[in-house]
C-alpha cells in the first residue's frame, strides 16, 4: 500500500451499471454500496426483484407477516453470494436514544447515511409482529468485491457512482429505479448508451 490518502470510499453510494455490463445478474443494475473498504466492497442489487412476495418469504421462515404495507413487496436478488441468505437494509433504529451507536438487531452494519443492514432473525420476527423499521428492503444473496475489483470494474467503465438516495430505494417503483439513480448524475439511459465503446 503506497501512501494514498485518498482512497476511494464508495459506502452508501448507488453502483449503476453501464450498458457493456451485460452479466445477467448486474445488467442494468443499480446496487446500493454497505460497504466499502481497501479490502473490498459489499452492496444489494436494489432493482431486480426475484420470483417472491415478502409474504411468501415469511411464510417459508414459519413468521406471519402483519405488516400490511410489506405484504405484496417484492423480495430482491441482491447479488450472487449467499442467495439463501436473506439480508434486510432499512432505516436505522437503536435500542436506546443515549446509545446512538448501538443498533437495535443482532447482526447489524450501521451504514452512515442512517442506514443498516441486517442479517439477523430478529428484524424478521419485530416485522412479523407489525412493528420493525417502517422502511425496508429484503434481498436474497449480495453482491461482493474482492480487493481492488471494484475499482478494476470503475476503471474499466463498467459502473458509473452516485450519491445514495434514500428515496430510490423505498419510494420509487422498481422499474423506474434505473432511471431515478441516473437521473441524480442528471443522465437519461439514451445518453449513455451511445457511450458504449467510447473509451
Amino acid at each position: 500500500m503506497s501512501g494514498d490518502s485518498a482512497l476511494l470510499n464508495l459506502t452508501n453510494h448507488f453502483l449503476i451499471a453501464m450498458p457493456g455490463l451485460e452479466d445477467a445478474i448486474f445488467s442494468k443494475s443499480v446496487v446500493y454500496v454497505c460497504e466499502h473498504t481497501p479490502h473490498g466492497a459489499l452492496g444489494l442489487v436494489i432493482n431486480k426483484p426475484a420470483d417472491i412476495t415478502m409474504a411468501t418469504l415469511f411464510g417459508k421462515v414459519d413468521l406471519p407477516l402483519r405488516r400490511t404495507d410489506l405484504t405484496d413487496s417484492p423480495v430482491f436478488q441482491g447479488g450472487p453470494v449467499q442467495i439463501e441468505r436473506g439480508f434486510i437494509l432499512h432505516e436505522s433504529i437503536f435500542a436506546e436514544a443515549d446509545k446512538p451507536e448501538q443498533p437495535l438487531y443482532a447482526s447489524s452494519m450501521t451504514i452512515p447515511g442512517g442506514l443498516e443492514m441486517t442479517t439477523s432473525k430478529d428484524v424478521l420476527e419485530a416485522l412479523s409482529s407489525g412493528s420493525g423499521p417502517r422502511r425496508v428492503l429484503v434481498s436474497l444473496g449480495y453482491s461482493a468485491w474482492g480487493e481492488g475489483q471494484l475499482e478494476t470494474e470503475l476503471s474499466e467503465n463498467s459502473w458509473l457512482t452516485v450519491d445514495a438516495d434514500q428515496t430510490v430505494i423505498f419510494d420509487t417503483p422498481v422499474e423506474q429505479r434505473y432511471d431515478k439513480a441516473l437521473a441524480l448524475l442528471g443522465l437519461q439511459a439514451w445518453m449513455i448508451s451511445s457511450q458504449v465503446g467510447h473509451a
